[in-house]
């Protein structure tokens, strides 16, 4: 077996069905799950009925690289979300399709990771846990960044050691980021990008939850757009990841896209056809869909901003919580212990949240995910109300 599988730790949702084990919620109080960022807003009509026209291509196998139509349309939408010229982004050089960012995201750094350099790879703390384990199934040490109220909960990169930067061959970006929500500027994106030209490190963005934003008026930042817009139109060292599972409700679809820095895309695709991770052409044409329309991203946006004001309303009397400028989450601060906080709620109220500090690790000192819990407001408003009201009468109960 490969040893460094014995790195890995429990997946959150493991810790947390030990911490709610044994547990009976009251019977007469439906459960609400407010701990995974799974999409349930309806996935378009568009997307389903493109799937189901184009069900004659599963006698087809796909090819890695996608269909060109795709790969075109992925790359117009780049240019139109990010502000680029068109032609800035190549769909033929610049473009992969991908099963979701999960995927990608993880065997990227397998793909990119020279083990035999005592490679670090770089991180915010929290995290996707997808991060930590790319970085140690690809013989790398994963280098925690940590994000705190007292940072903007975004990395500190001014505190990283020249020593840090020396050894990191990858930086994995979350922005927005998960659980916080934070928006990392163009201005740090833009250092961020002279950083990895001068150390030779690769800049890996995700952005899955870019489309999710509360002023329509000022859309987060991606990494390709600072990095064209300082010159660096080949996009060296930067590579993106998005997907339609947050910004189309379309988890179940698995898909999404990887893009960025041709010769970087150009081996990673030699690595992709033997990981064998090519979308179905149904899936595919499904995506171009989605990519080609902003109307449902526009009203997906819309119920979210509703979501996070009812609540907010609902939740600021009994908690330390703000409403984030992105993604869907909430990241409140818990009065005494998170893990408690999260069994508590569950064994009173029905209500699962995810405990903070499983979202992170021991890092210079500290583990910034305790004393928080990540609640995800997914559910349709109603749920997402009743389930304000309930941690609202949960918190009043402690004191």
């Amino acid at each position: 077996m490969n040893p460094h599988l014995q790195a890995l730790q429990p997946y959150p949702f493991e810790k947390l069905a030990q911490l709610k084990h044994g547990i009976a919620p009251p019977a007469d109080k439906a459960h609400i799950a407010w701990s995974i960022g799974e999409p349930q807003h309806p996935t378009p009509a568009l997307i389903t009925e493109t799937l189901i026209a184009h069900l004659g291509g599963l006698t087809n196998y796909p090819a890695s690289k996608g269909i060109p139509e795709l790969r075109q349309g992925i790359a117009a939408w780049l240019a139109r979300r990010f502000a680029l010229p068109a032609g800035a982004v190549d769909p033929e050089r610049h473009v992969l399709p991908c099963a979701g960012t999960r995927e990608a995201l993880f065997s990227f750094a397998q793909c990119v990771v020279d083990p035999r350099e005592r490679p670090l790879v770089l991180m915010p703390n929290p995290f996707y846990q997808i991060y930590e384990g790319a970085a140690l199934l690809a013989g790398a040490e994963p280098y925690f960044l940590n994000t705190t109220r007292e940072n903007g909960y975004r990395p500190d990169f001014d505190a990283v050691p020249e020593a840090v930067w020396a050894r990191c061959q990858l930086l994995y970006l979350c922005s927005p980021g998960n659980p916080t929500g934070a928006v990392i500027d163009t201005a740090t994106l833009r250092t961020l990008i002279e950083l990895s030209s001068r150390y030779g490190f690769i800049i890996a963005s995700d952005e899955c939850y870019s489309e999710l934003y509360a002023d329509e008026s000022a859309p987060p930042p991606g990494l390709l757009g600072a990095a064209y817009a300082m010159g660096n139109t080949s996009f060296e060292r930067c590579v993106v990841f998005h997907s339609l599972s947050k910004r189309s409700n379309a988890p179940g679809l698995r898909s999404g896209f990887v893009a960025g820095d041709a010769a970087i895309l150009k081996q990673y695709l030699l690595y992709r056809t033997y990981h064998g991770c090519a979308l179905s052409l149904p899936v595919q044409h499904a995506s171009l869909a989605a990519w080609r329309d902003e109307t449902h991203v526009v009203d997906n946006r819309d119920l979210y901003r509703r979501k996070f004001a009812a609540v907010y309303d609902i939740l600021k009397t009994v908690l330390d919580v703000a409403v984030p400028p992105a993604g869907f989450y909430l990241w409140p601060s818990t009065p005494g212990d998170e893990q408690a906080f999260a069994q508590g709620l569950f064994a009173q109220q029905n209500v699962t949240v995810l405990p903070g500090s499983y979202l992170s690790r021991e890092a210079h000192g500290i583990n910034p995910g305790r004393g928080h819990v990540r609640m995800a407001l997914v559910a349709p408003l109603e749920n997402c109300v009743e389930a304000a009201h309930r941690i609202a009468e949960f918190v009043r109960t402690l004191g």
